[in-house]
């Protein structure tokens, strides 16, 4: 699975339905699943500290969304937004979400919890739009796991912020990036002139 670059989240971002932006978003820079960005809540966002709280899903078992928690408790966490898209969390609750904190962040047109069919037909022509017809929005979690550890984030911070319980499902987003090297011994040299 290869990763979207920045300006490719960027081109499907702004090619997506306003009030779907903020789900590619959440699901790339936050590395959601699309079951838990689909339950999202206005009450599962806390501006305050700037996080979202993922502690249910939504699956459709038999075409019937269905509510439940996580796999495992692991699944259940706290994720810290990235402060660039606070602004487009931000605006979304004004301009998209119901006021009650019961309130989905994305529901369908007729209510209720969108169907990743539904969603995918938006989305679809926004990653047409990016010229990557594989990405999936799978993708876009992978993609912020990758992104996520190329920050540096240790193995038990990406478990942690992916919602794994083993590590071996964390370290398949360890990717080592084109260029990574000579970040890496250009930040150990950075480091050592701060020492001295």
């Amino acid at each position: 699975m290869k990763p979207a670059t920045v300006a490719e989240l960027d081109v499907i971002t702004a090619a997506m339905p306003e009030r779907l932006q903020l789900a590619v978003l959440l699901g790339s820079w936050c590395a959601l699943r699309y079951g838990e960005v689909a339950e999202l809540r206005r009450g599962d966002i806390d501006l305050n500290e700037g996080v979202v709280k993922v502690s249910r899903g939504v699956t459709w078992p038999n075409g019937i969304a269905t509510v439940g928690t996580p796999k495992s408790r692991a699944g259940v966490r706290h994720v810290d937004i990235p402060p660039h898209i606070l602004p487009a969390v931000r605006d979304h609750l004004e301009r998209h979400v119901e006021k009650p904190k019961s309130a989905l962040l994305f529901p369908a047109t007729n209510g209720g919890h969108m169907h990743p069919r539904t969603f995918g037909k938006r989305f679809d022509k926004a990653r047409e739009a990016a010229g990557r017809p594989d990405i999936t929005f799978h993708t876009l979690r992978h993609t912020g796991a990758t992104l996520a550890a190329q920050t540096g984030a240790t193995l038990a911070e990406l478990m942690e912020r992916l919602g794994h319980s083993t590590q071996g499902a964390a370290l398949r987003y360890q990717h080592a990036a084109k260029g990574r090297g000579k970040l890496i011994a250009a930040s150990m040299s950075t480091m050592v002139e701060g020492a001295r």
